[in-house]
C-alpha cells in the first residue's frame, strides 16, 4: 500500500521549468553560504568504497548496501556508499587540516531498504561536510555554535528564494531552539519519538534535538544512530548525554516535523570503544577505519549531512521529494501523485 500523504488542496507554487531552475539556484547558493560560514573547501566524493574496510556508513546496522565485484581487481567487492560519515574523517586527516577548517562534498547514495514515502527515496543526495576540531571543542557548546552557523545559512537561503519568488513566503523563526531528547521524552512521555518531534517543531518552528542514539530515562532511544561516527555516549553537560543531534523544522505543506540535517561531534577512541560495546558490535574494531581511530591516527572532527533534495523540497514548498529529484516510485504512488497534481520529476 502506498504511504503517500496528499496535502489538502495542494498546488505547486512553481511549474516544472521554474522548479528545475530554482533547484539549481538553491544548491548553488546554499553550498556557497555553508562553505563560507564553516570554512569548508569542496572535495570530490567516491560513489563506491571497498567492502570490509569499515568506511561505508552502516546506518542502523540492518540496511544492506548495493554491492558489486570488480572484474579487473580480482573480483574485489565494492559497496555503493550509504553516506560518507566515516570517509570524510579519513579525508580530513589525510589533508592535515587545522581546527575550524574542513571539507564538503556532494554525496550520492542508493539505499534499497528505504521505505518509500513523501520524504524517503531510494536515491539520497546530500552535502556531506566535516571539519577538524581540537580536544577543547568536544563540547555541546561548540556543537551548538556550529548548528547556529548552519541555521544562518538556512535563513539566508529562505530570503534568497523569497527575493526571487515572492509567492514563497519566509516563515522560519529568527533563532533555532535547542532541546535534549531526554527532556523531550519527559515532556511527552506518552508520545512516540516522531510524535514528540511533531509537537516540538509545531511549537518552535526550528529545533535542534540533541542526543540521538543515547539511552533515554525509560531505557529507549529516540532514534537509531551508528556507533562509529557520532558521539552519543559522552556527557554533554547539565546532566545530559550526547554530542550529536538532528536539525528539524516545521513543514507547513506536510504539517509535520521535517529533518533537514543530522550532525555531531565524532567519536574519540574512548567513546568509540564504549559505543561498540553498547551496540554489541565490538568485532568492528578489527576493521581498517576502526583500528586507525582506536590507535589515535584520525583527526578529531565534527561533521554532518544536509539533504539536498529535502532542502529544495522544503524551500520550494513541495509535497513530495520526487518533485525535486529523479528516482523510481511504486506505480500506485505515481498514480496518486498525478491525480493530486504532484509532478514527480
Amino acid at each position: 500500500m502506498s504511504k503517500t500523504f496528499i496535502p489538502k488542496n495542494y498546488k505547486s507554487l512553481l511549474n516544472t521549468k521554474e522548479t528545475e531552475h530554482a533547484i539549481v539556484m538553491i544548491k548553488d547558493f546554499f553550498q556557497t553560504a555553508l562553505s563560507t560560514e564553516l570554512n569548508l573547501t569542496r572535495v570530490t566524493a567516491p560513489l563506491f568504497l571497498p567492502a570490509g574496510t569499515g568506511l561505508n556508513d552502516d546506518l542502523n546496522g540492518v540496511e544492506v548496501p548495493v554491492n558489486f565485484n570488480v572484474k579487473d581487481m580480482h573480483s574485489q567487492n565494492m559497496e555503493i556508499v550509504q553516506s560518507l560519515a566515516k570517509w570524510k574523517r579519513l579525508k580530513v586527516t589525510e589533508l592535515g587540516l587545522m581546527p575550524d577548517f574542513g571539507i564538503y562534498t556532494d554525496m550520492n547514495a542508493i539505499r534499497p531498504d528505504e521505505e518509500l514515502d513523501n520524504i524517503h527515496s531510494l536515491y539520497v543526495d546530500q552535502w556531506d561536510w566535516e571539519m577538524a576540531i581540537d580536544e577543547n571543542d568536544r563540547t555541546v557548546m561548540h556543537l551548538k555554535t556550529v548548528v547556529e552557523k548552519v541555521y544562518r545559512c538556512l535563513k539566508r537561503t529562505e530570503f534568497f528564494i523569497y527575493d526571487r519568488y515572492d509567492q514563497i513566503k519566509p516563515f522560519l523563526p529568527e533563532k533555532i531552539t535547542f532541546v535534549y531528547a531526554d527532556d523531550l521524552q519527559k515532556k511527552y512521555p506518552n508520545l512516540t519519538p516522531k510524535e514528540r518531534e511533531h509537537e516540538i517543531c509545531k511549537q518552535y518552528g526550528a529545533v535542534f534535538l540533541i542526543g540521538i542514539g543515547c539511552k533515554l530515562p525509560d531505557g529507549t532511544i529516540h532514534d537509531g544512530r551508528a556507533p562509529d561516527y557520532d558521539d552519543w555516549i559522552s556527557e554533554s553537560g547539565d546532566g545530559h548525554t550526547g554530542l550529536n543531534g538532528d536539525l528539524l523544522v516545521w513543514n507547513p505543506v506536510l504539517e509535520t516535523a521535517f529533518e533537514l540535517s543530522s550532525m555531531g561531534i565524532r567519536v574519540s577512541p574512548e567513546s568509540l570503544k564504549a559505543q561498540l560495546e553498547e551496540r554489541g558490535c565490538t568485532e568492528r574494531s578489527k576493521l581498517m577505519f576502526h583500528k586507525m581511530l582506536l590507535e589515535g591516527k584520525l583527526s578529531l572532527t565534527l561533521g554532518g549531512g544536509i539533504g539536498q533534495s529535502r532542502l529544495c523540497m522544503f524551500f520550494l514548498r513541495k509535497a513530495h521529494i520526487g518533485e525535486t529529484q529523479v528516482s523510481v516510485w511504486p506505480e500506485e504512488m505515481k498514480a496518486e501523485c498525478k491525480a493530486a497534481g504532484i509532478n514527480l520529476l
